[in-house]
């Protein structure tokens, strides 16, 4: 028989540890550019029993019994996906934005092929070629980055190395590039060498859903990306594709990477997907760009370098150097005070990666939570105060409460605290 003990009662030590964390997201500032935070019928979704199904296969071709029911979901996920990016061929099976990637280099390069991203150090990710991952280990990887001046990126550059190298694969997309991506240019140097491309718009996902920021589709060979990010679904991945590679995307996702997909989380998705079709999200996306621009320009004003000067989506990447400080410690004294960012390199950073000179910021978890302008200005004095009192225990504990009666005002998961 089914043990219906309540997680509480069943396991209070997983059931403390997930209270701790409800706690840290309902009490801080969650500003982490790739974070967001999923509606309560995402979390029944992916807490539901669809996880008990295995469904190996694709709906209708399944290798197991029993799935006429969970092909339903698959189908409602697939649906909803082209209806928002205009794609006439998904898979939502995929587990992650990393494992969507790989798929799409294992469904037609082989090892030594070369392919083209941007360098991690200037705003690329670590499946884009980054030498310790699966991508740089089995590819000659020839990187592109951004102007030494502008930061921006150097379409000249990424032309003149396509020419030069022919590529078999040019990547597009970032984690920590601020600006908009000219996909169709992507697709032009790659026409023009005869290369694929793929558009990795993991980040930028849920603000291309609204048409706030470039479009990939139709014109794209491949577009991956995360589920969750600014397109607030669960933690998981999607492939996009021109329906001549759907066949050999399929295979590469199963059985070449995948086993079961994960049902439940595929449901989360179709969740996550019906609420971007619905028109409060195009006002979200809209609130997350203006939040992003608003908390740009206040940290300006505090005297703070932002690269490029600013951004046109969801993330900014700061220059810590102005306060005399790492990226490194600029982190950790903010973690303390309770605004979770990360430490990040800037283009031609002269620190080690592990120190860096920069800090990412992101406005999808706060806008979320309905946090607008006038916060964004807070936040910033927040930031500022927090870096110059790295000395001062005191001031950093002030900000810290600062911090959570800001958090206070603006209710997340408070209901799922148990009050003691």
């Amino acid at each position: 028989m089914v043990d219906r003990t309540p997680l509480r009662e069943a396991d209070p030590e997983v059931f403390s540890i997930i209270q701790q964390e409800t706690e840290r997201q309902e009490y801080g500032l969650e500003m982490i550019p790739s974070e967001n935070f999923v509606s309560e019928a995402i979390l029944e979704a992916c807490g539901s029993v669809l996880t008990n199904k295995y469904a190996e296969g694709l709906p209708g071709k399944r290798y197991y019994g029993g799935c006429e029911v969970v092909d339903k979901v698959e189908e409602l996920a697939i649906d909803r996906a082209k209806k928002i990016f205009g794609a006439e061929y998904v898979n939502v099976q995929v587990h992650s934005g990393a494992t969507a990637n790989q798929a799409v280099f294992e469904s037609f390069l082989t090892p030594g092929d070369t392919i083209m991203g941007l360098k991690l150090d200037h705003g690329g990710h670590l499946t884009h070629g980054l030498k310790v991952n699966f991508s740089g280990k089995h590819f000659n990887v020839v990187a592109y980055g951004v102007d030494k001046e502008s930061h921006r990126i150097d379409y000249d550059e990424v032309l003149s190395l396509a020419k030069q190298h022919k590529p078999k694969l040019i990547i597009s997309g970032a984690s920590a590039y601020s600006r908009k991506i000219d996909f169709k240019k992507f697709q032009d140097i790659a026409d023009e060498v005869g290369a694929r491309h793929m558009a990795d718009i993991a980040h930028y996902a849920g603000l291309v859903a609204t048409g706030d920021y470039p479009s990939p589709l139709p014109f794209t060979d491949y577009v991956t990306t995360t589920t969750h990010k600014t397109l607030r679904g669960p933690r998981s991945g999607m492939i996009m594709a021109k329906p001549e590679y759907a066949k050999d995307v399929n295979r590469s996702v199963f059985p070449g990477l995948q086993g079961g997909p994960h049902m439940h989380t595929i449901a989360g998705k179709a969740v996550a997907f019906g609420e971007v079709l619905r028109p409060r999200f195009k006002e979200y996306s809209k609130k997350v760009i203006a939040n992003a621009q608003a908390f740009s320009e206040a940290l300006i004003k505090e005297g703070l370098s932002v690269i490029t000067g600013g951004t046109d989506s969801h993330v900014l990447l700061v220059d810590v150097r102005p306060a005399d400080i790492t990226g490194k410690l600029a982190s950790e004294l903010l973690d303390q005070i309770g605004i979770t960012a990360n430490m990040n390199t800037i283009p031609y950073d002269p620190e080690p990666p592990r120190v860096c000179s920069g800090v990412r910021f992101g406005t999808p978890a706060l806008t979320t939570r309905g946090m607008g302008v006038a916060e964004m200005g807070t936040i910033a004095s927040f930031v500022r105060q927090t870096l110059e009192a790295r000395d001062d225990e005191n001031k950093l504990e002030s900000l810290k409460s600062d911090v959570k009666e800001l958090s206070k005002k603006f209710p997340l998961y408070s209901h799922r605290l148990v009050k003691e």
